[in-house]
């Protein structure tokens, strides 16, 4: 599949903005959010912000985004739509949320039930943003049980270093949030091995001779391209990407997105307090360009049963 710019980006930000919501409203009902309007401003802004600018993004591959508003009259049967609505819906909580921390100064009570209810939609979000892929079966390599737990771990991991780089902005830290760190980041990274190793060890039912219905009479091979020059449908459906790159690529993303932020988690503990939001900081920045390169990847990779009429032996 052709992999989109906007697609890339709207599914990492939002993704990472969804993460840091989620955990902002466990912490609150745990009662650990501290009541600092700084803090609330940095850390609500950065979510919401980097949730709205993923979102904008994603309209920019419509063919007319003027019409996006449509696409929430559809929740009953897809997932695109459901994404939508409960987007839209995680801001009515996440905002009164905001109302709370920012203006009243206060994370407990009634204002740690709209933290809850924006975890909720924020992880119910990403769910159906994994289920928007997962469900096209005519991709292989997205239709499988490792898409949804691959984006929530990668929401999680993304989400949880943002907010240690906020909080070490202001000087406070969170044992158990550096647990956290620890714990989400080699488990996103084992999730991501294992759909690599699933995608590159599994293969499509579908082939030239099932498309066509002529396997029963032999290999089935393409006589003649269908046209001279390349169409909509080989653009962007027929994308290819050569598996040396796709292994280099792969290895870049594990060390950004997973083993560097781990590392940089750890000397953070072991340097003066003063330099620890340079280590919080570049361990959320080099991790979000890791699941950027890792979402590349998870486009450029994925083969559509279409480019079976096209030449392709199987998808």
């Amino acid at each position: 599949m052709h992999p989109a710019l906007s697609v890339i980006v709207f599914t990492t930000s939002s993704g990472a903005g969804y993460g840091l919501l989620a955990w902002l409203g466990v912490w609150a009902v745990a009662g650990w959010l501290p009541a600092n309007r700084g803090l609330a401003a940095a850390s609500l802004g950065l979510s919401l912000g980097a949730i709205t600018v993923g979102l904008l993004s994603s309209t920019l591959h419509l063919g007319h985004p003027e019409r996006a508003w449509r696409a929430f009259s559809q929740w009953r049967s897809s997932w695109l739509s459901r994404e939508g609505v409960s987007s839209a819906a995680t801001y009515v909580p996440a905002l009164l949320f905001a109302l709370g921390w920012l203006v009243i100064g206060s994370t407990s009570g009634i204002w740690a039930l709209f933290g809850a209810l924006s975890a909720v939609g924020a992880v119910a979000t990403v769910v159906c943003t994994a289920f928007i892929y997962q469900s096209l079966k005519p991709i292989q390599r997205w239709s499988n049980g490792w898409v949804l737990p691959n984006y929530l771990a990668l929401s999680a991991m993304t989400g949880v270093l943002w907010l240690i780089a906020v909080l070490s902005l202001f000087g406070m830290m969170d044992d158990y949030l550096i647990l956290a760190a620890f714990l989400c980041i080699p488990l996103a990274g084992f999730l991501k091995v294992r759909y690599w190793r699933f995608i590159d060890r599994t293969a499509s039912l579908s082939d030239a001779g099932t498309a066509t219905g002529l396997g029963a009479l032999g290999r089935v091979r393409l006589f003649e391209a269908p046209h001279t020059s390349e169409n909509y449908l080989m653009k962007e459906m027929g994308f290819r990407i050569a598996r040396k790159h796709a292994a280099k690529l792969r290895i870049i993303a594990l060390v950004a997105a997973f083993f560097l932020p781990q590392l940089l988690t750890l000397t953070g503990l072991l340097i003066p307090e003063a330099l620890l939001p340079l280590c919080a900081i570049a361990a959320a920045v080099i991790a979000t360009i890791g699941v950027l390169i890792e979402r590349w990847l998870f486009f450029a990779e994925a083969k559509h049963t279409v480019t079976l009429y096209y030449g392709a032996e199987r998808a």
